[in-house]
């Protein structure tokens, strides 16, 4: 099994959605399928989740599938801008913004793959769509930016 972008370059993190080191976080678990330099890389990720991120009997919750969404594409931002850059290693990316859309109700219980890729990328920011797909069906998408943080930043080597 691939080791995660997260566990590789994060493990200390408590970061709710993808921190390993929170007891009671969602632990996603992130990397790159094919190359992440190309156009038909993309960043994926499979979550299952539980009966207590339901928001009513089936379905999950909007709030859940948000962090997920925003976690993941945090990640592939910032695992990105270390590719285009030739990095040793991710810096710290926050979100700047994010915009989620919920285009059919996320069944409760099934695998959710999210499948990111980057849009745009520059010095210290990339943009990411992120599609979250159950049985071949895409129930959500997010589009935002996040952006590499520099020393001072609250956020600064938040993930060592």
């Amino acid at each position: 099994m691939t080791q995660s972008d997260q566990d590789r370059h994060a493990p200390n993190s408590i970061c709710f959605g993808c921190g390993p080191a929170n007891a009671k976080g969602l632990k996603i678990k992130s990397h790159w399928e094919g190359d992440a330099k190309t156009p038909e890389g993309r960043f994926v990720m499979t979550y299952t989740p539980e009966a207590h991120h339901q928001a009513f009997p089936g379905v999950v919750n909007g709030g859940i599938l948000g962090t997920l969404l925003d976690c993941h594409s945090n990640w592939c931002a910032a695992t990105a801008l270390m590719h285009k850059w030739g990095w040793d290693a991710p810096q710290c990316t926050v979100t700047a913004d994010f915009h989620v859309k919920l285009r059919r109700p996320t069944p409760a219980g099934k695998a959710v793959r999210l499948e990111a890729r980057v849009e745009a990328i520059s010095e210290d920011r990339a943009t990411i769509h992120t599609d979250a797909i159950v049985d071949g069906k895409v129930t959500a998408t997010c589009d935002g930016t996040f952006v590499a943080v520099k020393e001072g930043h609250p956020a600064w080597h938040r993930w060592g």
